[in-house]
């Protein structure tokens, strides 16, 4: 076990984080910072950092801050962060406040990466010491998860674009990092107080209430328990101290009660701050229902815009169904295959949303990314990762040129910049596809090393 952990990769993890801080200020103090906020990959009508202002001038004028159809996001957002929108500093950039919050979040999110993927990291090592398998991986290349993951999500272009580019996004993803943390960690009333943000913010991570009971009831990712129970019977003694724990329902009823509890707080302050311009129902109706109708059409990298301005109107309720009801199809199959990795089927329902939202942007892409290099060594042998990272890199690359040759040069259509978000989704597609697949053979790995029989693929 010793042994194992030291053959944990070492590199310079902080001097990564710091230049990682710098290149972010260097970017912040670019004029207008690279007009990235202006960009559809970056800003949504849900993250727009320009529609966060106009919505809290409105309130600041005695107006509902959902008049005129401008702001789409939470209240809350608006008493936190609308003083930044207004605050300047003499001699410095605008909107430089705003910008080191973005900064702060994503450091925070990142070490909140990391603390969890060490202890998946560890829950790992102590399963293979239980199954007797940790001499049949000696041999091989061991990378610290935790850090892999930090820098993946701290280094990455999507998350650094996100926050030059005055997006919400950052915090957003805070919420939803803060949440997997706490279940992790067991800091319950903090998993509750994640999940309860991060569905107020954006609605589509309530589904993360299934890793979370899983979390909670089970413990962090391991390999089936059917793995445990046959080394056991090959020893001919079935010892309950090397099985893992079986559910519990105690802290599944405590982060019940917590999120109740923050449920309610987050209605009331709510409800407070809307009091004079509609109360909670103008809230519901400007925020979920802007994310579950698709009202606003504008471009982004997701599908939806395109499908919903060429569909004829008759048929749009019946496809606003489909697609959100598509969402809930896979949540109960991908929950009943991978209910012993929990992390990996949070990451995996991240990216789903990520690819069926309403209104995506290269900052959910940024989080399943991160939470994707917890699995740096589960998934070594994943296929394609070389056309992934390409496909990736070809679509960042093309999208920008698309919008421009459509919107300002007006020698395309909406076909050129549709066709890169239409890539943008099967590379997501096949990502899932490959991911889920590697895992799984990651399990039969283990189980062939156990039973030595050869590995079957199809099993």
């Amino acid at each position: 076990m010793e042994k194992l952990k030291k053959k944990l990769g070492s590199f310079s993890f902080w001097n990564w984080v710091i230049a990682s801080i710098i290149f972010r200020l260097i970017l912040i103090y670019f004029p207008k910072n690279l007009n990235l906020s202006s960009r559809p990959e970056v800003s949504t009508p849900l993250t727009s950092f320009r529609r966060l202002a106009e919505g809290y001038w409105l309130k600041q004028s005695s107006m509902s801050p959902y008049a005129g159809s401008m702001y789409h996001g939470s209240p809350l957002l608006l008493s936190l962060l609308g003083p930044l929108t207004l605050k300047r500093i003499e001699g410095q950039p605008n909107h430089l406040l705003y910008s080191l919050v973005s900064v702060i979040a994503d450091v925070v999110s990142a070490m909140l990466i990391r603390s969890t993927g060490q202890s998946l990291q560890l829950a790992y090592f102590r399963s293979l010491e239980s199954l007797d398998l940790v001499k049949q991986i000696e041999g091989s290349e061991v990378h610290s998860s935790g850090d892999v993951a930090a820098l993946v999500y701290l280094c990455n272009p999507f998350t650094i674009v996100a926050c030059v580019g005055l997006s919400t996004s950052p915090i957003e993803n805070m919420a939803v990092i803060l949440c997997l943390y706490g279940a992790c960690s067991r800091l319950i009333p903090l998993a509750a107080f994640g999940w309860v943000i991060a569905t107020h913010l954006s609605l589509y991570p309530a589904i993360l209430i299934i890793p979370v009971i899983f979390l909670l009831g089970c413990g962090p990712d391991s390999p089936p328990r059917k793995l445990f129970l046959q080394r056991q019977q090959q020893k001919g003694v079935l010892n309950q101290a090397k099985l893992p724990p079986g559910f519990s329902w105690g802290p599944i009823i405590h982060f019940a009660f917590w999120a109740l509890v923050w449920s309610v707080y987050v209605l009331v302050l709510c409800g407070i701050s809307l009091k004079q311009f509609g109360g909670l129902w103008e809230m519901f109706k400007s925020t979920y229902g802007f994310i579950l109708t698709v009202e606003d059409l504008s471009p982004n990298i997701g599908v939806l815009w395109y499908f919903f301005a060429e569909v004829f109107e008759f048929f749009r309720n019946f496809f606003l169904i489909v697609f959100h009801v598509n969402i809930l199809f896979i949540i109960l199959p991908l929950a009943i295959r991978l209910h012993h990795r929990p992390c990996y089927l949070a990451f995996v329902y991240v990216a789903i949303c990520s690819m069926l939202k309403s209104y995506p942007s290269v900052g959910d892409s940024a989080l399943y990314l991160g939470l994707l290099g917890w699995f740096v060594n589960e998934l070594s042998d994943m296929q394609f990762s070389l056309f992934l990272f390409c496909g990736y890199v070809g679509v960042s690359l093309l999208s920008p040129v698309m919008h421009n040759l459509w919107i300002w040069r007006g020698t395309g259509n909406a076909n050129f910049y549709f066709a890169t978000a239409m890539v943008y989704a099967c590379l997501q597609i096949v990502l899932v596809v490959e991911g889920v697949s590697a895992m799984l053979n990651h399990d039969r790995k283990l189980r062939s090393l156990i039973t030595g029989k050869p590995q079957d693929s199809k099993s």
